[in-house]
């Protein structure tokens, strides 16, 4: 076996700040630069960031650099031969692994550091108690990125308030929810069933920005504390993006790092990885309970690195949402009793949201796992968007039985985004049949609006296009939506020219 093809992370390094005092505040530049230096000492080789020529950094949120890679690597003293920075997406931590894979098995790099951070948490602290904060002055334009650069949402979607994740992924539960036929009720307790496992996780990582381990009870229940967001999203359902979290790995070839002297004990290989893109708009998605984007990503990684899902030990599944784990589980075979960890960070709502970057903190969190236990191979899952970018990554502390296999899906992308799909009515008229819906609330608990996606019953050939609407606000229909199963209701649909908005009424 040639071990120059073969891609091993050989350190990572993680950070968290919860302080509340802004002297410990730390810029995203800085924290990436100290859990790089973190990544380096896990090698055990001092001194290695100096062999680093690819510097690879996660599109930062909530502070703006002009050449975030470029001065990332001034910052820790390196002439790398590339910077790259990549466009947002939670895909992109994954994504950058992928590739750089690839690219070290191909022998264009030698040792990458991939890097990301978010100081959101300082940053509204900051503004909160009208702070400036000494950190790196803001660009007055954009430095160039790699990867996808589209905007999530296209005009239609945002003028019926379907711009944000926590709009949009609740739209996804409820279709969900009635795809598997649950009631109300039952799905309640069964978000609360699911989040509890990943919150019992994150109390045992001393990274995670929530340790107290909440209950199925204390997730499920609306309080004061805990209240109603997106139905059927609960505030302790959604990612927390309020965090100051940074996380690194570094990468290179089984022979190199043979060659650097770091302990093998400390390589962890990279199997198999493969990244797929769903339809980009989510009112043209086939369905809103299911994705062939992460099935086929899922299956593409998992045949590069010779294994079937049974055979993997522990996942780490992307969970802004609980909808993300739980489509995640079905498109890639994990059935939904299955004891095998689903997450070994205590994913976003409890770990934490880190920006694009929460994904790097799995990847280091996967390789600390699996040194402990170098028979295992876990799997990552990181998405983009709203269950829009996808990558997957199959990883274990044993050699593979093959080199590493490069990503060539081009076809296969195609395939999937040129499947047939419907068409989005503008201008919505007639009668409509529900297929997802949420009614969002406001910090105070109460439903402002409802948002609502489904199939019109035209009278022409062209019927089966998809509508987005929403409802009259009336405080008494917004309750009743949250009391009763929407999905199959029938509605009439009109649409204000004045406004671009379309109506549904039940």
């Amino acid at each position: 076996m040639d071990e120059s093809r073969l891609p091993v992370i050989i350190g990572v390094g993680q950070y968290t700040n919860r302080s509340e005092d802004l002297s410990d505040a730390r810029e995203p530049l800085e924290m990436m630069a100290l859990v790089a230096r973190l990544a380096e000492r896990d090698t055990g080789v001092p001194g290695l960031l100096g062999r680093v020529d690819s510097v690879r950094v996660v599109n930062v949120l909530g502070w703006g650099y002009e050449d975030p890679a470029r001065q990332l690597a001034e910052r820790l003293g390196l002439r790398p031969r590339e910077a790259l920075y990549t466009a947002v997406g939670g895909n992109t931590p994954q994504w950058l692994a992928n590739g750089t894979g690839d690219a070290i098995a191909a022998g264009g790099v030698g040792v990458a550091l991939v890097a990301g951070a978010a100081s959101i948490h300082s940053a509204r602290l900051a503004r909160k108690q009208g702070v400036t904060l000494p950190w790196s002055p803001r660009p007055s334009t954009t430095p160039p990125m790699v990867g996808d650069p589209r905007v999530g949402t296209r005009e239609e979607e945002l003028r019926h308030g379907a711009a944000a994740p926590i709009q949009i992924y609740p739209l996804f539960e409820n279709a969900l929810r009635a795809a598997r036929g649950r009631g109300l009720e039952e799905h309640r307790r069964h978000l609360g069933r699911l989040c509890e496992r990943f919150a019992r996780v994150a109390a045992d990582n001393p990274y995670a920005w929530f340790r107290d381990g909440k209950s199925a009870q204390e997730i499920s229940t609306v309080t004061p504390r805990n209240r109603m967001v997106g139905y059927p999203y609960t505030k302790y359902m959604n990612a927390i993006i309020e965090v100051d979290q940074a996380a690194a790995f570094l990468m290179t070839s089984a022979a190199l790092a043979r060659e650097l002297g770091v302990p093998q004990e400390r390589w962890v290989y990279l199997w198999g990885g493969a990244d797929a893109t769903d339809v980009w708009w989510v009112t043209e998605r086939l369905n809103f309970h299911s994705s062939p984007a992460i099935r086929w990503a899922g299956q593409r990684a998992l045949a590069r690195a010779g294994l079937g899902v049974e055979e993997i030990d522990l996942f780490d599944l992307y969970s802004c949402f609980p909808c993300a784990v739980q489509v995640a589980c079905d498109m890639l075979g994990i059935p939904e009793d299955d004891p095998r960890p689903l997450t070994v960070t205590g994913g976003l709502p409890y770990f934490g949201g880190a920006g694009n970057n929460y994904s790097s903190h799995a990847i280091a969190a996967v390789v600390e796992r699996l040194r402990r236990e170098p028979e295992k191979k876990g799997l990552v899952t990181a998405l983009g968007w709203f269950m829009t970018k996808h990558a997957v990554g199959v990883y274990s502390a044993t050699p593979p039985a093959h080199e590493w296999v490069p990503r060539d899906d081009a076809r296969e992308q195609e395939a999937l985004e040129s499947a047939p799909h419907p068409e989005l009515a503008a201008e919505a008229a007639g009668e409509g049949v529900v297929e997802a819906y949420t009614v969002m609330h406001g910090r105070d608990g109460q439903p402002e609006r409802g948002i609502v996606v489904g199939r019109l019953r035209d009278a022409d050939a062209r019927s089966g296009r998809r509508f987005i609407a929403n409802t009259e606000a009336d405080p008494s229909l917004l309750r009743s939506m949250t009391d009763r199963e929407m999905v199959g209701e029938k509605g009439r649909l009109s649409h204000d020219p004045a406004t671009g908005l379309n109506t549904i009424t039940f």
